[in-house]
């Protein structure tokens, strides 16, 4: 495997993950909007600061994404105990009860559909147990 081959086995599986958690709801959510979602769910009461740091995203565009996910009910902003000039972001109670529902999802039907001979997907499906267990910490 070349690095290219890796580049584009991680764009897929990357792309089956996100068809297998998002909601068809949520299908009009930009890829940038879900980072900004999946980054306040693993790292609550954060700032736009904060996200834009760890995303590596432009001030401006956390700003932009937050704005819409707090319109859509997505996300929650308080003013920080500690400095009330600053906000801090959760995702709301609705959508981390919905990523919940859909993250404990089996993978199965979603490789299936994307490899669609059955012995083949339950062969995809323990490659990549085996290579979550070796890879991921």
């Amino acid at each position: 495997m070349d690095g290219v081959q890796l580049l584009r086995l991680g764009k897929r599986l990357t792309d089956l993950g996100r068809e297998m958690i998002i909601d068809p709801a949520s299908e009009h959510l930009t890829p940038g909007e879900i980072a900004v979602v999946a980054d306040v769910y693993r790292h609550p009461a954060t700032s736009v600061r904060d996200i834009q740091a760890r995303t590596g995203f432009a001030q401006s565009h956390v700003s932009v994404s937050v704005a819409r996910l707090r319109e859509r009910g997505l996300l929650e902003a308080a003013a920080d105990p500690l400095d009330g000039r600053r906000t801090l972001l959760t995702v709301s109670e609705w959508a981390r009860r919905t990523i919940r529902e859909h993250v404990a999802r089996p993978a199965e039907p979603v490789i299936a559909k994307a490899v669609p001979e059955p012995e083949r997907a339950r062969r995809v499906a323990e490659l990549l147990d085996e290579l979550a267990g070796l890879l991921l910490p």
